[in-house]
């Protein structure tokens, strides 16, 4: 196993026209939360080979499995937070619903699962990821284009100094 971090070209030319909504997802997690972020590649031939785990205050935030064309965003839903969705279910897509009615519920939470290939998921998944823990980014800048680059080898600190230098 891996821990090397792949270039985002490498993974801009995997992701193919998932591209953008990989963008959307990855961007607004850095953009306002501070994160940990580990890159593991699995077997080649084994289906989830390349993966983003994405932490936050030492558990599970968001797991991204990059695919040919598309990726797999997979959200863990403890108790509480499977209380707060259900109290806000009306609000989600019925994609994200069906999805939620049909996974099991496991001793850690429900492990909720989506096939990514453009933008129409994101903002479902962007407000799970509100579910499971408010934003913590304390430098935050006036617009999203001073945010950073989407490299995957930023670290928090490295963000942190590109932000407070474009302003």
């Amino acid at each position: 196993m891996s821990r090397s971090v792949k270039p985002y070209e490498q993974v801009k030319t995997m992701l193919g026209s998932a591209n953008s909504a990989w963008e959307k997802l990855l961007g607004h997690i850095r953009y306002h939360y501070v994160v940990d972020e580990k890159w593991v590649e699995g077997k080649p031939t084994h289906k989830h080979y390349n993966n983003l785990f994405v932490r936050r205050g030492g558990k599970s935030f968001i797991g991204l499995s990059i695919r040919e064309g598309y990726f797999y965003a997979t959200v863990t839903l403890g108790k509480n937070e499977r209380e707060k969705f259900d109290a806000q279910r009306e609000t989600f897509s019925e994609a994200v619903c069906k999805q939620y009615d049909k996974t099991e519920t496991l001793h850690d939470g429900k492990w909720l699962g989506f096939e990514v290939s453009d933008e129409s998921l994101i903002d479902d998944i962007l407000r799970l990821l509100q579910i499971k823990c408010k934003p913590n980014r304390k430098i935050v800048p006036e617009s999203m284009e001073k945010c950073g680059q989407l490299d995957i080898g930023l670290s928090h600190e490295d963000i942190t100094k590109q932000i407070c230098n474009t302003k």
